[in-house]
């Protein structure tokens, strides 16, 4: 599959990206992909056409994490109640704890240097409903 200029190659995206979220989506889980990122950022994610319902960005938003607006846009993309919506981040500060705060489930994902470092953190362990080191993980999560 060709990639669209600047996006990175299949290969160099964790494997289990797309069978994770492709099997989120089987098991009827709304996916919403968003983070910290520029306008165009989100138009090359959107062009890799991952088995998500929404791609958003800050850029596009107009807030970033770790603004309550953004943990606000976040819900209002989900489409459910906070306690049903479980957002998934590596780093405690832009996203564990603030959306901890808004009343969302939050996975701390162990994966990348702040993932690894922040993993063993006792605060990211009382805050995070659930540690995951693979997105795969989330199908078992989202049965709970």
């Amino acid at each position: 599959m060709r990639q669209p200029d600047g996006a990175r190659p299949r290969r160099e995206r964790p494997e289990d990206v797309h069978p994770a979220l492709a099997e989120l989506r089987r098991l009827g889980v709304r996916v919403v992909i968003a983070g910290n990122q520029t306008v165009r950022a989100g138009e090359l994610l959107r062009a890799l056409d991952l088995p998500a319902d929404l791609v958003a960005t800050s850029g596009e938003w107009g807030c970033a994490k770790p603004s309550p607006e953004f943990s606000a846009k976040v819900l209002e993309a989900s489409g459910a109640p906070a306690r049903d919506t479980v957002y998934v981040g590596d780093h405690p500060a832009n996203d564990t704890f603030p959306a901890a705060r808004a009343g969302l489930r939050t996975v701390h994902i162990r994966r990348g240097p702040w993932g690894h470092f922040w993993g063993g953190d006792g605060g990211v362990r009382a805050t995070a409903d659930w540690v995951i080191r693979s997105l795969t993980e989330l199908s078992d999560i989202a049965g709970k």
